[in-house]
């Protein structure tokens, strides 16, 4: 994402208002591709996540591209990528509760879907819903290889929950899935790897091992022999955070807010119009709350919820109030959902708003 002073599109964007999610579409594009390519080389089913961009029309992409599928966190996020025309959907998420598991139920006789469970009760909650040993769910076993969140811990418990799975008539069990913690691949690795050999032994062997993470995509041919899918999200757009492990650089990063300039209370201070309701106070490790491209030695240094505070005392420029500056988030997935609609900058400087339509369905 380049300064908005020295783009040729300039004059496209000084009508959008601020703040604003603009998105260059032939960035999108190349990292689409160059994820589809490595994934095609390695021999690994691409099932992209689509929680990052909540757009129908890029997971269409995606899955135009070669991707398997597609990688949805909740169910309302599901069911508007089903209303578009989505038909393979994984959905890695214990699904708990009558109302879900009716609406889960109503989206498997609509797609194919799977789901994953990571502990007895998610399974009985799953095995009630669904009864019909013709048309059974598929289950994946969820583990933790090191992210320290939802997952059985051990490969004996992954075995006892598959066995659990298959013993229900209306269920199938499909494999297994994690959610590495980010650059600990050998961890991963080895838990998988006793997980599977526990599972053939018992014959239930993973019809599917699935992993994920954008930080660590570039590096997932390395398990191709073990990991059967990958599930990337971040990778269609990148952000600051994806930038610090190595993912690529700022030129690869598709997506910026657009920001003005309202306030310069000293020579070293400067407010922008972007707070925490449009860049997410997500630090992830990483000093400050973005990055500046025509700025790159500025700090946005707090965000209050519709102001964002930038130290310029590191930087030989100022920028003048009512300057508009682009943004790199930290995170770009909570900034997705921050806006009802984004904006694609197109080559030849036109400009395309799209909703974001399956913002705010996190249930």
């Amino acid at each position: 994402m380049t300064d908005l002073s020295a783009t040729t599109h300039a004059d496209a964007l000084a009508g959008l208002d601020t703040p604003a999610v603009v998105i260059d579409a032939a960035k999108v594009e190349a990292n689409l591709r160059r994820a589809q390519a490595y994934a095609d080389r390695h021999g690994l089913r691409l099932r992209p996540h689509i929680k990052t961009h909540k757009m129908p029309h890029l997971a269409l992409r995606q899955v135009e591209l070669g991707a398997a599928g597609i990688t949805c966190q909740k169910l309302g996020e599901a069911e508007v990528m089903a209303d578009a025309g989505l038909a393979d959907i994984f959905l890695p998420y214990n699904i708990v509760g009558a109302a879900k598991l009716a609406r889960l139920a109503a989206l498997k006789r609509r797609i194919a879907i799977s789901v994953t469970a990571d502990n007895a009760v998610v399974v009985e909650g799953y095995a009630a819903a669904f009864a019909d040993a013709d048309a059974p769910l598929t289950v994946l076993v969820e583990c933790d290889t090191g992210m320290g969140r939802c997952g059985v811990t051990t490969p004996e418990a992954a075995l006892a929950l598959a066995r659990t799975i298959a013993a229900a008539p209306g269920l199938r069990f499909g494999g297994l899935m994690t959610f590495p913690a980010t650059h600990r691949a050998v961890e991963a690795r080895d838990f998988l790897e006793r997980s599977i050999a526990r599972l053939a032994a018992a014959g239930l062997p993973p019809a599917v091992v699935s992993s994920g993470g954008t930080p660590d995509l570039y590096a997932a041919g390395d398990d191709a022999g073990l990991v059967t899918e990958y599930r990337p999200g971040t990778y269609v757009f990148s952000d600051r955070f994806q930038v610090a492990k190595g993912v690529g650089g700022y030129d690869d990063c598709a997506l910026g807010v657009l920001a003005t300039v309202v306030s310069r209370p000293t020579d070293s201070r400067a407010v922008i119009d972007a707070g925490s309701k449009a860049l997410t106070s997500d630090l992830l490790g990483l000093d400050g709350y973005g990055y500046l491209p025509a700025y790159p030695e500025a700090r946005i240094a707090s965000l209050s919820e519709e102001h964002g505070v930038i130290d310029f005392s590191a930087s030989p420029r100022r920028p003048a109030i009512g300057e508009r500056l682009f943004v790199i988030p930290n995170h770009v997935c909570p900034v997705v959902n921050l806006f009802d609609t984004v904006h694609f900058l197109h080559a030849g400087g036109s400009i395309e708003e799209r909703r974001v339509a399956a913002r705010g369905r996190v249930g």
